[in-house]
């Protein structure tokens, strides 16, 4: 609705000591990460090796009613999944998580990230046999580790062998009949933490799951480390791990996880206020009140408002009811989508010089659309600052922008995309300063979307989309 960047997933996994509605847990986990994915959802749990899966499109609340829960029953494991997907991959068919029957037992498998070369693996499984019911890069993962443990003394062996031909960004939750696995990938694109409560360790995309479990922080799993947990306790498998340089993205303290979500240490809330005063340093502006966007350019705009001395207001009143399925059956509709999910508080906007903090813009219609709302309440200046540099370059590490002709900053300059979107002066956050906003984090950042420098080589050609949009194109044809 609002043409702004998504993160496709959110992963969640619990190991108990003894059998306990693991599936209860994944549920208010689930509620945690929803803004991770609101495509579709589920829910895996394991009771005595016997692997149960419900999932569906939609929120969490729509997809799991008292009864669907209920039928999911008690045991020690469960897996969770929160799902956006991309052009044509949406549906219930690449739903997660998913679960696989192979000759050494079953397999419950959450995903969030992207492979760079889903493609040619795909390709290589295809030719020997392997037949593929969805367009998701999770199944070709699933394809690889069941072929290694074939071989395999282990799962978790399986696991370390199927990560020498993965590769891009994956961040994974793996449950087998007796043990629960974490893994992430050696560029640690994607972030994924451990907590632990009453005697279960948990593994959750963003520690706001484990603050709704009312757990404790332990530690993010390192890049390229294998966690395993089942009755003998939690262990580490660290042959992945390296020295090198890593590519956390940099979107997620941006715009993808939660305000009150710590990423390796560093809190969310505090980078994107972080990102407001660099604004304020960088675009220093005359003006009356600084608003932010609902919901990640709220941080930032308190940040430029304590940086500048400019008062901080709230601009804007998000209506939390309509979700991002929200139908929009005619053209018409469609130019009022965002009056109908965002309005604007006159009294805070009327007859005063306005900044206004916005995330990003990815093709400029939307916030076309906010500078007008601001304009017709009365605003007698709209100065436009952008808590991220500009989008330039696609992204294969797990957005939904996998090309770069349809963002508006590969086609126009500052000063043009100023007068699209019809704001009296637009800055966006400079790259050197993006990479300062996580003070203290271990890790080094992706920036690729906004540089073009790649931390690993991208995919030759987007054969993933291109199969997508034709599986969406035979659906609408009726075939």
């Amino acid at each position: 609705m609002f043409n702004s960047i998504h993160e496709e997933c959110g992963v969640f996994g619990i190991y108990s000591e003894q059998p306990a509605d693991v599936a209860a847990s994944a549920y208010y986990a689930l509620f945690a990460l929803q803004h991770r994915g609101q495509e579709s959802c589920g829910i895996a749990v394991n009771d005595d090796g016997v692997i149960t899966c419900r999932k569906g499109e939609g929120l969490v609340n729509d997809v799991f009613k008292k009864e669907t829960l209920e039928s999911l029953g008690r045991g020690k494991m469960a897996v969770g999944h929160v799902r956006y997907g991309t052009t044509g991959s949406n549906g219930i068919v690449n739903a997660q998580p998913l679960v696989v029957n192979h000759i050494k037992g079953t397999m419950a498998l959450a995903h969030n990230g992207n492979l760079t070369n889903a493609a040619e693996l795909r390709t290589e499984l295809e030719l020997n046999g392997s037949i593929f019911h969805t367009t998701s890069d999770t199944e070709v993962i699933s394809y690889i580790i069941t072929k290694e443990r074939i071989s395999a003394p282990s799962i978790e062996a399986a696991v370390f062998s199927a990560m020498y031909r993965l590769k891009g960004a994956y961040s994974l939750i793996i449950m087998s009949p007796s043990k629960l696995i974490a893994v992430r990938d050696p560029m640690g694109f994607r972030p994924l933490c451990i907590g632990k409560k009453n005697g279960q360790i948990i593994f959750a995309s963003e520690t706001c799951a484990l603050n709704t479990l009312g757990a404790e922080y332990v530690r993010d799993v390192r890049p390229g480390e294998i966690v395993v947990v089942d009755k003998y306790g939690m262990r580490s498998i660290t042959g992945h791990c390296t020295d090198g340089k890593k590519s956390l993205c940099v979107f997620e303290f941006i715009y993808f996880a939660r305000p009150d979500s710590e990423i390796e240490g560093c809190s969310v809330h505090l980078a994107r206020r972080k990102a407001g005063a660099f604004l304020a340093k960088q675009y220093p502006v005359e003006a009356d009140v600084v608003v932010g966007v609902p919901d990640s350019g709220l941080d930032a705009a308190l940040g430029y408002a304590e940086e500048s001395g400019t008062p901080y207001g709230i601009g804007f009143i998000k209506n939390k009811y309509i979700g991002r399925s929200f139908i929009q059956p005619t053209q018409e509709q469609r130019e009022s989508d965002v009056r109908i999910k965002l309005n604007v508080v006159p009294s805070t906007i009327k007859g005063k010089r306005v900044v206004m903090i916005d995330d990003s813009i990815v093709r400029g219609t939307t916030s076309a659309r906010i500078v007008k709302q601001l304009r017709d309440a009365g605003a007698k200046e709209v100065h436009v600052r952008i808590s991220a540099p500009p989008f330039r370059h696609a992204c294969y590490f797990g957005t939904d922008i996998d090309s770069p002709d349809t963002l508006i900053a590969n086609h126009h300059s500052v000063e043009e995309i100023c007068k699209i979107i019809g704001a009296d002066s637009l800055g966006y956050l400079s790259v050197e300063n993006v990479v300062r906003l996580a003070s203290g984090c271990p890790l080094d950042f992706c920036t690729a979307c906004f540089t073009g420098d790649y931390p690993v080589a991208p995919p030759k050609e987007n054969a993933k989309s291109k199969f997508e949009t034709k599986i969406s194109e035979k659906k609408a044809g009726g075939e």
